[in-house]
């Protein structure tokens, strides 16, 4: 799709108009975030994409649109399996309730703009050389092998550890541990330190580009171009703060999630090699339809759902039962 510059400078300006709207209507005063706010906000984030790929559709056609839904939902998708992430980093920087939309907000903000910067990467590779599709296939089948394994040993974060580029942060800025309000700064005996907000929130926006590593790639399996890449990923990333209070109750209900997304960032990363084949080589290879990834996409996170929710409802009829029966054997 061709796309102007004006466009782009039209279109990350609207941007920048719906994050301030969403900044000083709903996140200005620190509070605590309700579930009917967040389900409100959700719906609206959820409207606001849903429109965007409507204009696609008149602007740029029916593929344009359909890439942008098939990205949107994919870089969603993989979002809600980075939430549990976010949980455990709030807790271990024993983040106020009052204050986590503002962490949250500053924090996608910064990966927003550092996935700016990996999509222009991205783009610029696949443009120069054909053989990055091989690279970007490979690499997301082996992450799918990776959550499959790690979903089979039934491995759960306790703790969220930081990682070599947030400790060494942490050590060359001077800091303070108490809260301060919304404050990232304050001055201690004549002293400027960083707040615990400031470190939570690079912790946020670092972790998130961390993620990006699999959910770039593959949604350059879906489309290659730049500007649906970044808008999908800006509509992703921009609901993720109310998706964030909406479901943390349910994420540990989603029990096959880790399943459903190895089986979709498998099936882009073989619709990359097969790509990648018919670009350099001449031989008549299979090309996977834009109808046809959607099915998937759609389908796997359908049947996840409905699995994970029936899984975890038999486990606490399970537990009940048992609980039940010692019950009984304790009484007799």
């Amino acid at each position: 799709m061709n796309v102007s510059m004006t466009m782009w400078v039209l279109t990350v300006a609207g941007l920048c108009v719906l994050i301030a709207a969403d900044f000083f209507i709903g996140g200005r005063k620190p509070h605590e975030v309700s579930i009917k706010e967040a389900g409100i906000w959700s719906a609206v984030w959820i409207a606001l994409a849903t429109l965007f790929g409507i204009g696609l559709l008149i602007w740029g056609g029916g593929e344009a649109s359909g890439e942008f839904f098939a990205g949107y939902v994919t870089e969603k998708s993989l979002s809600v399996d980075n939430l549990f992430v976010f949980v455990l980093i709030m807790a271990k920087f024993a983040v106020p309730p009052i204050y986590q939309q503002r962490v949250l907000m500053i924090g996608v903000l910064i990966a927003l703009v550092l996935r700016a910067v990996f999509i222009a990467a991205g783009a610029a590779a696949i443009n120069s050389f054909a053989w990055v599709f091989f690279i970007f296939g490979a690499f997301l089948i082996w992450t799918a092998w990776k959550l499959i394994q790690e979903a089979r040993a039934g491995e759960e974060e306790e703790d969220w550890e930081e990682g070599r580029l947030m400790k060494a942060i942490e050590r060359r800025l001077p800091s303070t541990d108490k809260w301060h309000g919304t404050k990232m700064f304050v001055r201690e005996n004549g002293k400027r330190l960083a707040t615990p907000m400031l470190i939570v929130m690079l912790a946020i926006g670092i972790t998130d580009v961390l993620f990006a590593v699999d959910s770039i790639p593959a949604i350059f399996g879906l489309t290659q171009d730049p500007y649906i890449v970044f808008t999908a990923n800006a509509f992703a990333l921009m609901g993720l703060r109310q998706l964030y209070f909406l479901i943390v109750g349910l994420l540990k209900k989603l029990v096959h999630l880790s399943y459903g997304l190895s089986v979709i960032l498998a099936f882009i990363g073989v619709k990359l090699v097969l790509h990648g084949i018919h670009e350099t080589t001449s031989l008549n290879v299979p090309e996977v339809s834009l109808p046809v990834s959607l099915s998937v996409i759609f389908g796997v996170l359908i049947i996840t759902t409905i699995t994970s929710l029936a899984a975890t409802k038999k486990a606490a009829k399970a537990e009940a039962e048992k609980a039940d029966d010692e019950k009984a054997d304790a009484r007799g």
